[in-house]
């Protein structure tokens, strides 16, 4: 059964192919950050403090690229941002092993807006190729594919800066990245329907509004825990004397979530995504009482087998909760909050430490999760678990899932979480129904969107 609702998926047209180019971009992308540490550190000869700030510039752009980036998807096609993003892979990559550091954070900003948005065009792809009762899986499948390029992207850029040297590693990333960029090119897939193509922009405050901002909160709160907790096993194993493992409890950290993901995408309805990262910020907080390795490896299966699913469910629903000639700007938005929730995670987990114990780290951040979980549920999170999946915004659903003029133009009061009813339509618990929550993926080393 399980099988069968994943062969579902790939056996629809284009997304095999869909696959393979993307995570071809999956692996350099990720490892990219861990391979421009390196050559600065290694290298330029200067400190980890240096490399944060040139870490801390691609990620400032990167924020900011994403919606322009996605917007001009909408406006003038998938194409074109192809075209302009890999021109600026090019001339980056193409200088970047031999800038001086000033140059380097200058140029990793600008790189940052104009990053070739892989995780995006994925997402937005997938949506376009799948059948809506499918986006469930198909979701849940990329964010899989996401956590294995992140399990062996930041290895290969160690391997071959280490073994070689780090201008190797920058040209043999960026090459990687623009040969991905050609490809996607040329194979151009489909990112919205012919009807949305034919349709009139939408006001970008009809979608961006109650239950689309608690979506965001809750991505960027799952990668922010993920992040933050990256660096307290590293602090925790730090102290014990048990660093050299660190490598491995991560990677069995991003297992448990590739199983997660998994299990939940062979499920005929996701979790609800604020239960699953109250979960996960629960699961994290005791973390930090592990005595050695092993210890912390068991303590972060419970949480880890809930990151993938997390950010699945949040990529679904953006694709929902969004129309889809506006589709391509939400992505975008989308992995603005990804990549706000690691710039916060790792400072904040890191000054706590700094001021008190490892496992105060996990406290901090857990709780932080648990908060995320609370505050997305004020902005109208409660809605998110229970409407049919086949809901369209373009068809009114935000409307619907917020008390206004909408599907069926129900009143307020006729819209209930999980199996409510408006028009008369019941919502939730149908064979293809249950929450509007779907899966995808994030962008650092463990588990990631």
């Amino acid at each position: 059964m399980a099988l069968a609702s994943y062969l579902q998926v790939v056996k629809q047209p284009g997304v095999r192919t869909l696959i393979c180019v993307t995570f071809l971009a999956r692996v350099p992308v990720a490892g990219a950050g861990v391979a421009l540490t390196l050559h600065v550190v290694l290298g330029l000869g200067m400190g980890y403090a240096a490399a944060g700030l040139v870490g801390a510039a691609s990620t400032i752009g990167m924020a900011i690229g994403g919606p322009l980036l996605g917007r001009l998807v909408d406006r003038r096609g998938l194409r074109a941002m192809l075209l302009l993003t890999t021109v600026a892979e090019v001339l980056f990559w193409g200088t970047a092993p031999w800038l001086p550091y000033p140059a380097l954070v200058v140029l990793s900003l600008v790189l940052g807006v104009l990053t070739l948005p892989v995780m995006s065009v994925s997402r937005q792809a997938t949506a376009a190729l799948v059948p809506p009762a499918q986006h469930h899986t198909a979701f849940s499948l990329d964010s899989v594919f996401t956590e294995a390029a992140f399990m062996v992207g930041p290895a290969i850029s160690v391997l071959i800066a280490t073994s070689l040297s780090t201008v190797t590693a920058l040209l043999t990333i960026g090459s990687t990245i623009v040969l991905s960029g050609v490809l996607l090119y040329l194979v151009n897939p489909p990112v919205r329907g012919e009807d949305a193509a034919r349709s009139e922009p939408v006001p970008r405050r009809s979608w961006l509004r109650g239950p689309m901002i608690a979506v965001l909160v809750i991505t960027s709160a799952v990668v922010m825990v993920m992040a933050g907790t990256e660096v307290a096993i590293v602090s925790v194993l730090n102290t014990t004397g048990e660093v050299s493992w660190s490598g491995l409890v991560i990677a069995l950290w991003c297992l448990a979530s590739i199983i997660g993901g998994l299990v939940h995408g062979a499920r005929r309805t996701p979790l609800h995504p604020v239960l699953l990262i109250g979960l996960i910020g629960l699961f994290t907080v005791p973390v930090g009482l592990a005595g050695n390795w092993w210890a912390l490896a068991l303590l972060m299966i419970p949480s880890g087998l809930l990151c993938a699913p997390t950010v699945a469910a949040t990529s679904g629903l953006v694709v929902r909760l969004s129309p889809e000639s506006a589709r391509g700007e939400a992505m975008g938005i989308y992995q603005s909050a990804l990549t706000i929730g690691v710039a916060v995670g790792s400072p904040l987990v890191g000054a706590v430490v700094d001021r008190s114990t490892p496992a105060w780290g996990f406290v901090t951040i857990g709780i932080a999760g648990l908060l995320a979980a609370s505050l997305a549920l004020l902005l109208g999170g409660r809605v998110l678990g229970g409407a049919r999946s086949e809901v369209q915004v373009a068809h009114g659903g935000v409307d619907a899932l917020q008390g206004g003029p909408g599907l069926g133009h129900a009143p307020a009061g006729e819209l209930v979480g999980g199996g409510g009813v408006v028009g008369g339509d019941q919502l939730g618990g149908g064979a293809q129904g249950g929450q509007l929550a779907e899966r995808t993926p994030a962008e650092q080393a463990g588990p990631h969107p």
